[in-house]
This record gives C-alpha cells, structure tokens and sequence, in this order.
C-alpha cells in the first residue's frame, strides 16, 4: 500500500560521440528538429486540449494490478489524472485515485487515504509542464535549455537535453537520436511517503500520428516505488474540457 501511495504522488508529475554531437548541433537546432518530428509548430500550436484513455497496469510483490486510466490536459498547464485499481488480490477493494492540477493549485484524492494537496517541488514540476510543450516557447517562459552529454538507452546514443524551469527542479529529456522523438523524461522530486527526494522515469514509446501531431501510446512509469505501464487506446485533441474538471 505504500508503494501505491508513492506512486499516485508520481503519476501526473506525471502526462532528452556527446563532444561531436555539441560541435555538431546546437539545442537550438535540436528543439526545432524536435518540434518537426513531432509534427510541426502549426500542428502543436493548434492544440488547446487533449483527453487521452487506456489502461495502466501497477506491478507489486503480488502481481500485477491492473485498470482504466483517464488524462486530461489544457493549456497552458492544466492537468488531471484518475485511475481505478482492483485491490481484491490484496484483501482491499477497488482503490480510486484523482490527481488534479488548476494550474496553480494541485490536489490528490484518494479514495482509500482521502485527500491531500499537492506542494512543493511536485507542485513545482506540474506548473512548469505547458501544454503542448514548453519547448514551443521555452525562452519566453524562462525556461533554460541545455545540451548535455550523451547517453545509452535502449541500444542507442540518445540526445539529451536537460529543461530548467524559473521555478522547479530540471527535467531531463532524452530523444532518439535517428528521430528526435523523446524516448525518456526523468525528474527528481520531493515524495515524502518515499522518505524525500525521488528520481521518476518515464520511458515513452508506440508513436502514432493524430491529428497531425505524434503521440506516444505506451508509458513505462519508473520509480523506486514500482514500475507501471500506461497503454493508451485513444487519443482525442481540442475537446472541451470544462476549468472545473480541473478543481477539487
């Protein structure tokens, strides 16, 4: 059960030769070849909203729980997550969980711990997190940008950039080299069920074109806690999306 916990705390927080790669390609040019690979700053522009449903899938010590997931996303930074689990195989019930982001303020409902506003550098994360991307207008956000060094993931040299909002601690996103399609973000934030500081990891793969615009359809979520997978069935842009969806 505490890993549960940990867990919700994490999902919204949660929805990039290194010598020769900086000689050769500024993060600049980097972001723009991003931005087009993931179907162009007209295409991203135009999306105001963005509902997304599936399936996520918890891994525990007594197998896998599994059911359905709901995001919601608005711009510029609103946010809201629900998922329901079957806790029979524990000797509980269903567990459902809420987390929502106002834009300013965040809060987790849960129907098993109750409710509970979210702070700090959690909180910090879920506002810097603009909707479609920061990156389309990071400048005017103040948000900075560095390339770094290069890493291995999955059999390649990924890029690799690290995102430093005006407030909040860094992201780093990491992207295929060959498509520049974000292949892993990862961020350290402050979990107190977790006993402080924790670094989640999610791994995103299965891009598909909607609308337009590519969209990741499977996300590996890792944290110290447990490993989870979101498997997406449906991907809906610009529907209307009441702000008091986004409220406690």
């Amino acid at each position: 059960m505490r890993n549960r916990v940990a867990f919700s705390s994490l999902i919204l927080v949660a929805f990039v030769s290194s010598a020769a790669l900086a000689s050769a390609q500024t993060a600049d040019e980097i972001i723009e070849k991003h931005l087009a690979a993931m179907g162009g700053r007209e295409a991203m522009s135009k999306l105001t909203s963005r509902r997304v449903t599936g399936t996520i899938t918890v891994g525990t010590p007594n197998g896998d729980l599994t059911g359905p997931i709901e995001i919601d996303s608005k711009a510029p930074n609103k946010a809201r997550a629900y998922f329901e689990l079957d806790l029979s195989s524990l000797g509980a019930g269903k567990l459902t969980v809420e987390r929502k982001f106002d834009g300013t303020k965040g809060w987790t409902l849960d129907s098993m711990q109750g409710e509970s506003e979210i702070t700090g550098s959690q909180l910090e994360t879920m506002k810097a997190a603009m909707f479609p991307s920061p990156l389309l207008n990071y400048k005017a956000i103040g948000m900075k940008v560095e390339l770094m060094p290069s890493q291995p993931l999955n059999g390649k040299n990924a890029l690799v950039l690290k995102l430093t909002p005006k407030s909040g601690p860094p992201v780093t996103l990491m992207l295929d080299p060959g498509t520049y399609l974000p292949m892993r973000t990862s961020v350290v934030v402050n979990v107190p069920e977790l006993g402080g500081d924790t670094e989640q990891a999610t791994e995103l793969s299965d891009y598909r074109t909607v609308d337009g615009v590519k969209e990741a359809f499977t996300f590996t979520i890792i944290s110290p806690a447990q490993t989870s997978v979101v498997k997406l069935v449906k991907v809906e842009h610009n529907v209307a999306l009441a702000d008091s969806l986004f409220i406690k």
